[in-house]
């Protein structure tokens, strides 16, 4: 993956501000349109009960989350900003992502990926200017790993993993964190592979991290943002990726 030239990456992110070019856009559409075929046949399978989470086990043991400087500080940052709804999503974000993970056997930094988990959605909140959000949310997470002394390479791993999860198709490519991150966050807010799921983590997951109304939510602060940065990703995929009524139709009730 060219760190430069890839949408999504920190360093791309950081360099246009998350404003797509036209190529950007036609290479996008590509991968929307396999994200659409893919989730159709998805769900297809959940209506037919062919569904593989049917069959799946995860052990719940796997997916407490760790407890580490890291992880609390990332905990405490977003606890002081996110609202119930956006702070109850990242929890359920990390618990997706690293089910998807143990489903396909990824080795993943379990640490990395609870604090992107928890920071990603920061800038839904707090972000200005005309900047994509992950910015701010990747500024946070550099205020979380400069407090608990994170190397260098975690710190580029985490902020890459924050503005890199609402791209259409994050694959294994950018690092277990991103991919799983962006597979937590598309189970969320899309449904995205929830088919893959075993019904009782998804179960269990909605019960102790409620939605609480999270579907009207995510709708109003994604069309705010997409009105903020009008050539960015959160636009393109309202545009181009029905995402409304994609959450709309997420396969969870609330």
């Amino acid at each position: 993956m060219n760190t430069h030239t890839t949408v999504g990456t920190h360093t791309w992110t950081m360099g246009t501000g998350g404003r797509l070019q036209p190529a950007d856009t036609r290479r996008l559409l590509v991968d929307v349109a396999r994200a659409h075929a893919g989730n159709a046949v998805g769900r297809l399978t959940l209506l037919t009960h062919l569904n593989s989470g049917r069959n799946a086990y995860v052990d719940p043991a796997r997916l407490i989350p760790p407890n580490s400087a890291l992880t609390r500080a990332a905990t405490d940052a977003a606890t002081k900003v996110l609202p119930p709804p956006l702070l109850n999503h990242s929890y359920r974000t990390y618990v997706f992502g690293r089910a998807i993970g143990e489903l396909e056997g990824v080795d993943v930094d379990v640490e990395l990926l609870f604090g992107a988990a928890l920071l990603h959605d920061i800038g839904l909140v707090t972000a200005t200017g005309r900047d994509d959000f992950t910015l701010t949310s990747a500024r946070a997470a550099l205020d979380v790993a400069e407090t608990v002394g994170l190397s260098t390479a975690a710190t580029d791993t985490l902020q890459t993993a924050i503005t890199l999860h609402h791209s259409p198709r994050v694959t294994l490519d950018a690092g277990a964190v991103a991919y799983l991150l962006a597979a937590g966050a598309g189970a969320d807010v899309a449904g995205l592979r929830t088919w893959q799921l075993p019904p009782s983590i998804l179960t269990a997951t909605v019960r102790d991290h409620p939605r609480d109304g999270f579907k009207k939510y995510f709708t109003q602060a994604w069309a705010t943002e997409a009105a903020r940065v009008p050539q960015g990703r959160a636009r393109f995929l309202r545009r181009y990726g029905a995402f409304s009524a994609a959450i709309a139709l997420a396969p969870f009730d609330e």
